[in-house]
This record gives structure tokens, C-alpha cells and sequence, in this order.
């Protein structure tokens, strides 16, 4: 088990070397982090409210399509026609 501790230490003392070269350089993100920051969370909230407004005029009910009622020779024959298309 002293492996584990000293290896334990040995990251820590590398972990507290890294962390007062941060506090030194006092790396942040500043006004202009805080400037796209909320400017995304706005994008991203105009975004979600526009989706809801669309959401809400989709007609979720099926209808059935007449041409599919009316057999089996009319949906091969629509079939030859859009393969024919494409």
C-alpha cells in the first residue's frame, strides 16, 4: 500500500503546482464570455418557444388516403409511376 500513497502525493503535489499557476494568471472568461453566453441562452430560448409555437399547429390525426382504399391495381400503378420519375 505505500505505492498507492506516494503516488497519491505525487499527483497531488502536481495538482496544487497547476492549481496556483490558475490562480496566478486569473484566467475567466470576462465580460465577453458573459456577452455570448447569454446571447446563446436567448437564441436558444427564442428557438425552443418558436418550435413550441409550430409544434402546436401540427394536426397529429391520421387521414386515410382515398386512392389507398380504392385497391391493389391503382397503388401498383402509383407506384410505376413514381419509380418512373425517379
Amino acid at each position: 500500500m505505500p505505492d498507492m500513497s506516494a503516488s497519491a502525493s505525487l499527483a497531488m503535489t502536481h495538482l496544487v503546482t497547476f492549481a496556483k499557476e490558475v490562480d496566478e494568471d486569473k484566467v475567466t472568461p470576462g465580460v465577453l464570455g458573459f456577452i455570448v453566453f447569454a446571447a446563446m441562452a436567448l437564441a436558444v430560448w427564442a428557438l425552443m418557444k418558436s418550435m413550441s409555437k409550430h409544434m402546436g399547429k401540427v394536426d397529429f390525426q391520421e387521414t386515410t388516403d382515398p386512392k389507398a382504399e380504392s385497391g391493389d391495381d391503382s397503388s401498383a400503378a402509383s407506384g410505376k409511376a413514381s419509380s418512373a420519375k425517379g
